[in-house]
């Protein structure tokens, strides 16, 4: 029975495989439970270790789960442990996961960016189709992309291949300001289920919620115009997340070297991680920009620009542990260093994707993995030709694993479509 069930699984991976793109496979399996018992295996043929799981159940009596791993003898290890269905649908997973991980090694992404919002040649201005240092994106409802048009004060809704953008925050002629219907330098902007927005407001030192189609936004952190360290204020915030379980938001509190944490409707937050002054150390960060919180390991992964790394920090911790770069703020353009990384992002299995701005890049890396791939842009080649960054702040994955790409000195935001090989 055991065999049976297993040749069961493999035909619907193998007939899922056959017949469906790479994204819709995603759908099928980001949401399984992966349990995999090993390192990751690259380069996987899958089939092999589904004959030789299936082996290990028709053979052993008391088999739990077998890996296949071209690199080791014997190439088929073999784990005891009771059969059941429980068990080898735990196997299965295993198998897929490892499989998926694989496929991933094995894809890439159009080098030819196709520029979706500002102008192409780099041009900027006021003017609702164009931008002036964009930085922070956000794709919402209806194919639409959010984007913080920095210097032009304002939040700029952008739907995929319309040529003009709409103002949703701020003011359409990219004044400045201080009140409820104006920003200065808006930063960054992440959207709720509804598409209302929370977004910062860097030079205004406050978060501000706006929502979706109203005229005038309110100040939900920070004190308008008031920088300060203490925990109902900023200085100078730059990225936002928000945990859409619980509504809690998480902002890098960037000049104050700090992401402070505000639970639903509180008035003040709570510093978890950095506040330690800027600095290399591990209880430290150095003007922290961008970060993503991942879910999966109740932490933050944080782009601490200035020491030119990638640092994970657990909520509840009192220090970050090294993921990607330097553990003392070398910079460099190599396939393990970076360069001012500001903007950073997570796909569903945990693969990281790096702004490197400083090397005018987007790196790659897979999960577990510090050896990263240059996957958009030039590295260390500023410029404004299609495969060309300059200086990109943000970077953002849809659920089929399209680039979205603030190309900031250029004045635009760029596609970066993704393909299997």
């Amino acid at each position: 029975m055991a065999y049976l069930y297993l040749l069961c699984m493999y035909y619907l991976i193998w007939t899922t495989n056959a017949n469906a793109s790479l994204s819709t496979i995603g759908h099928v399996y980001y949401n399984m439970s992966y349990n995999s018992t090993g390192t990751i295996i690259t380069r996987l043929i899958v089939k092999y270790q589904v004959v030789c799981a299936a082996q290990c159940a028709n053979l052993f009596t008391n088999c739990n789960t077998a890996v296949f791993d071209s690199l080791t003898t014997p190439q088929c290890s073999l784990y005891s442990g009771k059969v059941t269905p429980a068990n080898l649908t735990v196997s299965m997973n295993t198998i897929v996961y490892d499989f998926q991980q694989s496929k991933l090694a094995a894809t890439r992404w159009n080098k030819t960016g196709i520029t979706i919002a500002g102008a192409s040649s780099g041009s900027g201005g006021t003017a609702d189709n164009l931008l002036s240092q964009p930085y922070g994106i956000a794709l919402g409802s209806f194919d639409s992309l959010y984007i913080a048009d920095s210097n032009n004060n304002r939040i700029q809704k952008w739907l995929i291949n319309e040529s003009n953008g709409t103002t949703m925050g701020g003011l359409s002629n990219g004044t400045a300001g201080a009140s409820s219907i104006a920003l200065n330098l808006s930063a960054s902007v992440v959207l709720d289920s509804n598409d209302n927005m929370y977004f910062t407001d860097r030079d205004n030192h406050r978060v501000v919620y706006w929502a979706n189609g109203a005229s005038s936004g309110t100040t939900i952190a920070g004190i308008t115009g008031t920088p300060g360290s203490t925990n109902n204020t900023f200085y100078g915030p730059c990225g936002i997340a928000r945990d859409s379980s619980t509504g809690t938001l998480y902002i890098a509190d960037t000049f104050n070297h700090r992401i402070m944490q505000y639970l639903l409707n509180a008035s003040s937050g709570t510093v978890v991680a950095g506040g330690n002054g800027a600095g290399s150390g591990i209880t430290q960060l150095a003007y922290p920009y961008g970060f993503t919180f991942d879910s999966s390991s109740n932490s933050l992964l944080i782009a601490n620009a200035q020491n030119n790394n990638i640092v994970r920090w657990v909520l509840g911790a009192s220090n970050w542990t090294l993921v990607i770069g330097s553990p003392t703020g070398l910079s460099g353009n190599t396939s393990t260093l970076l360069s001012q990384p500001i903007g950073i992002t997570l796909d569903p299995l945990g693969n990281i994707y790096v702004a490197d701005s400083g090397n005018h890049r987007i790196q790659f890396f897979v999960a577990g993995q510090s050896n990263g791939t240059t996957i958009a842009g030039v590295t260390g080649s500023p410029g404004i030709s299609q495969n060309q960054l300059n200086y990109p702040c943000w970077v953002i994955v849809d659920n089929q694993l399209n680039l979205y790409v603030s190309d900031t000195s250029n004045n635009r935001v760029q596609f970066f479509s993704y393909y299997e090989i």
